[in-house]
């Protein structure tokens, strides 16, 4: 990508940004868990919670973080081409953990059939054969029957959206701390944003945008005489 991607964490207490990073990528899909470990190592925590837009969702992602006891919650895309159609999303399908089956809107037990790979994720198949006698069926599918994926991670993601359904402010706690940060360095760098070229100048430009801001913000918590008597301890 001919251009700049600029990544933040920022910490919800002092909107303080605590990790940074820029790069050519062209969208943020694969920043999520990256981010996330700049900011768990800079607060040297054990766990961390981490709160995300959907742009950053990418199955792959949520499970490092996981792996790396950061607890992630975002919002799944809705990509599915047969809600678009206004046929059931697989979100209509609710997966029984205890019995291994999906239960599908008319209330049919969808079972494993088999397992395969596809773009190195191990997917389970869930189908019934109640399909075709279905009186929904013209809702769900235009096939033989319809026919569930299930990735063998599929509750890392399952759980991401529980977190966020329990508590759908969090998106809005998201917007006010990570766009504050933005906001106010575009501000200060203008309409020309990053007046470096080259990646590895750019980044040395933004970490520089950063300490401004993150000493600016440092005083306006502490004051100044609060500020130079941290950094004198």
């Amino acid at each position: 990508m001919v251009g700049y991607n600029v990544q933040v964490a920022v910490d919800t207490e002092h909107h303080l940004i605590v990790a940074h990073e820029v790069t050519n990528e062209g969208n943020d899909k694969a920043q999520l868990s990256n981010m996330a470990a700049q900011a768990k190592a800079a607060l040297q925590v054990d766990e961390l919670d981490a709160v995300a837009d959907r742009g950053y969702f990418k199955s792959e992602e949520i499970l490092s973080c996981e792996e790396a006891a950061i607890t992630v919650t975002l919002p799944k895309p809705m990509t599915s081409g047969a809600k678009a159609k206004g046929r059931f999303g697989k979100q209509d399908f609710v997966y029984k953990a205890d019995e291994d089956v999906y239960l599908c809107p008319a209330g049919e037990r969808l079972t494993h059939r088999f397992t395969n790979e596809e773009d190195g994720k191990v997917m389970r198949n869930y189908w019934t054969t109640a399909c075709q006698a279905c009186p929904l069926k013209e809702q769900c599918t235009t096939g033989k029957e319809r026919r569930i994926k299930r990735w063998e991670h599929e509750a890392v993601l399952e759980a991401a959206q529980a977190r966020l359904d329990r508590n759908p402010d969090l998106m809005t706690v998201r917007r006010s701390t990570a766009e504050h940060p933005f906001g106010t360095l575009k501000f200060w760098m203008g309409s020309a944003h990053f007046l470096m070229k080259t990646l590895h100048n750019v980044r040395t430009e933004m970490s520089l945008h950063v300490l401004s801001y993150n000493m600016k913000r440092v005083m306006k918590i502490l004051g100044v005489p609060g500020l130079l008597q941290v950094m004198q301890a």
